[in-house]
């Protein structure tokens, strides 16, 4: 791995890319980048913040989709003692123009 020379100044180093690894996730990469993959195709982000998948179940590779998070179903009895998730009454629109004529 190359190193820098302790002597050589922060004017004289190449500018770094700061590089987030995320055991259960994606590898979170300060942007823009270049993403060169496998077959030499290069792939192209101009974002501040690109997440890069490393689980390969991306639809969106090499772009992280959240495809790695493990998915729960969800069923009419998950919502019960749920506060938020009370029924309410339906929305009625009031319409006076019946009222008018």
């Amino acid at each position: 791995m190359p190193k820098h020379s302790e002597s050589a100044g922060a004017a004289d180093r190449p500018s770094c890319r700061r590089v987030t690894v995320d055991p259960r996730g994606p590898v979170l990469v300060e942007g823009p980048v270049d993403v060169v993959l496998e077959d030499g195709t290069l792939a192209r982000s101009d974002r501040f913040m690109v997440a890069i998948c490393t689980c390969r179940r991306s639809r969106t590779y090499p772009w992280c989709d959240t495809s790695h998070r493990p998915r729960e179903k969800h069923t009419a009895d998950t919502t019960r003692g749920n506060p938020a998730s009370t029924a309410r009454a339906p929305l009625t629109a009031l319409d006076n123009r019946a009222e008018q004529e």
